[in-house]
């Protein structure tokens, strides 16, 4: 009989620490996580240690660069992703110096370069404004109003903020819509140079093949340095500027991480939307997502196409093709997912369930009644309309003359207007940054692809249905067959357009109305014709935002009531925590996957085709044993990457995983097919992230690549 009581007691307990070391569902905010206790999950830290409002913290090591990087040295250098520099290193190759396939090294400071079009954010304090920003509010205000209102008064505060703290940079961000708003200050660098970027055939190992897959063998990852002026301040590039000393940077864990270690994750992941509602997540599956799907798959033949035949026509295109492509796939996966998980439907029981509690009391009725309904209501509007919305947003968003040509127009218009009333990106704190994307964007043009991409998306806005229509397509099909007035209109802007000069494009975003009338650019006159629809479409979307805000506020109140808890909100490219622990998954019946890959999968995988095509030196260090410290020591080979069942979403690429001394082993950069759906949903059996192994990216930055002098530079070697 004691036996019995002993081993039922063994099975309570067993039960017990199974449950405390499953992680769970969320992105905590900083502010929040005081509410976790990690340390019974195997954290071995302070949560002080993690952030501090008082003192250093971990969070001062984390920085925004479009993703997520993190400080690893005294001397700013920075540790993130390959795909997160992509971008940069595409912009500063050439054909004679083509950074993408072969690699970047600066073997000193002096030879790093610049990382065009990236900047960096460290958050140094927040504080909720949720009370400042809803006291513009008016009882009779329209949906249009409110969501002006709003925008105005975190204008208001960001630039109020931004004059008290001189080179710091604000943002409002909407935590909860319509109802919870916080205010963070950042530290702005402007000035960021790559430093080491190992080849494609290394850092995209697998390409599009292997993106969102697992089992994974991708050295994801990139060093940049953030410099600053020398007395310090934030400044943009300049040979006189100095690297930035963070005020915390990560010990590096050269000894990586192991099955079922507990491990967290500091990041800035984009958007997520787990409280919508079920007319969302159906609208998702069945109209948006399949028409991206298919517009980004049809631009992606074309570019492809169009650099078979020359490298320096392909280079243009890469950055592009892998923001298309990866888009693609993860919208392939979440449409899998919402199939497969039926996560519309159990959305609606949920919804159903919540209609039921609302109806057994009065008060609740009479307050929440008929919230569901109302959004509803709201998305039929958006269902009607919505090809024409979506062709007309990819109007200006996929060409690249006409993304010039408005820009420049719309410049014009908002420059006229006090700054508090402008579009963000024409205020005075965004609009270097506006024209330095122009640059850009104009340094990647090539003309012949952007005509067949125009002639495509004007023949879908020509075929839009009559209640539909755009009047300035309208304008340029009418009296005659649309095919060969559109290629007629393409052929003669294109020919007479000055917009595609450097020095003209960036002139013109100062000019005013009157001198672009001068210039008569087609474009321009095209933009012109456009500007009213896209107002009115704009009108549109903020009333119904307004009116959306208004019901998840209230939406969030009554689910409260409902299940007796408060909710994290969703992610919003704030800074977030994430912890779980180095776990295997499995997808399919019969089928577990390891959490862990090593080099022996790089060499089975590789087939010498791009995008399977390691490196020679590899095979020789392999072939050698040639693995050193980074050696694991049960399978005798260097890991290469590694799988959790850590919450993460887009944004997060780059973000460091640190085990629970809080130290560094391994970088995020993607998640498993299965997990595609995170965005939507999370859920311990199928959500399971990517990340390269931190002895992977030692072992290739000191024997593939030389680098010793960066090891040295992250203490590796004490």
């Amino acid at each position: 009989m004691k036996n019995m009581i002993g081993f039922f007691l063994l099975i309570i307990l067993l039960t017990f620490l199974s449950h405390s070391l499953l992680p769970e569902e969320g992105m905590w905010p900083i502010s929040e996580i005081h509410k976790l206790d990690l340390q019974s999950k195997g954290l071995e830290i302070d949560l002080k240690e993690i952030y501090n409002p008082e003192g250093l913290s971990l969070i001062y090591a984390v920085v925004n660069v479009g993703a997520t990087g993190s400080f690893v040295s005294p001397d700013g250098l920075i540790l993130t992703n390959h795909h997160v520099a992509y971008g940069s290193v595409q912009a500063a190759s050439t054909k004679e110096k083509d950074y993408i396939k072969h690699g970047f090294l600066a073997r000193d400071r002096s030879e790093e370069i610049p990382a065009k079009g990236r900047t960096a954010r460290i958050t140094e304090s927040y504080r909720d404004v949720s009370k400042e920003v809803l006291s513009v509010v008016k009882k009779r205000m329209s949906f249009v109003e409110r969501t002006k209102a709003i925008e105005k008064k975190m204008k208001e505060i960001v630039k109020k903020t931004e004059q008290k703290n001189p080179g710091k940079r604000a943002e409002v961000a909407e935590m909860f819509p319509g109802k919870t708003y916080v205010l963070f200050i950042f530290t702005f660098l402007r000035d960021l140079r790559l430093v080491y970027v190992p080849p494609r055939s290394i850092g995209e190992f697998g390409g599009d093949v292997d993106n969102w897959m697992w089992p994974r063998h991708t050295g994801d990852f990139s060093f940049m340095r953030a410099y600053v002026a020398p007395d310090g301040s934030p400044a943009e590039y300049s040979p006189k500027n100095v690297p930035f000393h963070p005020k915390k940077y990560l010990k590096i864990a050269s000894g990586g991480a192991n099955e079922e270690d507990f491990v967290f994750m500091l990041g800035y992941p984009g958007r997520t939307y787990r409280h919508r509602t079920s007319h969302y997540l159906a609208f998702e599956e069945e109209i948006r997502m399949p028409f991206v799907v298919d517009w980004y798959g049809w631009q992606i033949s074309v570019m492809q196409k169009m650099g078979e035949k020359d490298r320096g026509v392909a280079l243009k295109h890469l950055s592009r093709i892998k923001g298309l492509s990866n888009t693609m796939k993860n919208y392939q996966g979440k449409l899998t997912g919402l199939k497969r998980l039926q996560l519309t439907a159990k959305r609606q029981e949920e919804e159903k369930a919540l209609r039921e509690f609302i109806g057994k009391d009065k008060e609740r009725k009479a307050k929440y009644g008929d919230i569901l309904e109302r959004v509803g209501k709201i998305y039929e509007q958006i269902r009607e309309q919505a090809e024409y919305e979506l062709v007309l947003d990819y109007i200006r968003r996929s060409v690249n003359m006409i993304y010039f040509g408005y820009t420049v127009y719309e410049a014009a218009v908002e420059l006229q207007k006090d700054d508090l009333e402008r579009e963000s990106a024409y205020m005075e704190r965004n609009f270097p940054q506006t024209k330095r994307r122009l640059e850009l964007t104009l340094r990647n043009y090539y003309e012949p692809t952007d005509k067949m991409i125009m002639k495509e998306i004007l023949m879908r806005a020509a075929n839009l249905p009559q209640k539909h229509r755009i009047p300035a397509v309208d304008d340029i099909v009418k009296g005659g067959k649309p095919e060969e007035a559109i290629d007629g209109f393409i052929e003669k802007a294109y020919a007479e357009t000055e917009l595609d000069e450097l020095g003209v494009l960036i002139d013109s975003m100062t000019k005013s109305s009157q001198k672009l009338k001068e210039m008569n650019d087609p474009f321009l006159k095209l933009a012109k014709a456009l500007y009213p629809t896209y107002q009115k479409l704009k009108e549109t979307q903020e009333a119904r935002k307004g009116a959306l805000d208004e019901l998840y506020a209230l939406l969030i109140d009554v689910k409260k009531q409902f299940l007796k808890k408060d909710f994290i909100p969703d992610a919003n490219r704030t800074l977030r925590l994430t912890f779980g622990r180095i776990r295997g998954y499995d997808p399919a019946d019969a089928v577990y996957y390891n959490p862990i890959t090593t080099l022996d999968g790089v060499i089975e995988k590789t087939t010498g085709v791009e995008p399977f095509d390691t490196p020679q030196k590899i095979f020789d260090l392999y072939k050698a044993k040639d693995f050193g410290r980074f050696m694991h020591p049960e399978l005798k080979s260097v890991p290469v990457c590694i799988l959790y069942n850590m919450d993460t979403t887009g944004g997060n690429s780059g973000s460091p995983v640190l085990n629970g001394r809080g130290e560094l082993v391994g970088i995020n950069f993607d998640r498993a097919w299965e997990a595609t759906i995170n965005d939507y949903a999370w859920s311990e059996k199928y959500s399971r992230s990517i990340a390269v192994d931190i002895r992977y990216v030692l072992w290739v930055t000191q024997k593939y690549g030389g680098v010793d002098f960066l090891l040295k530079e992250m203490n590796v070697f004490k």
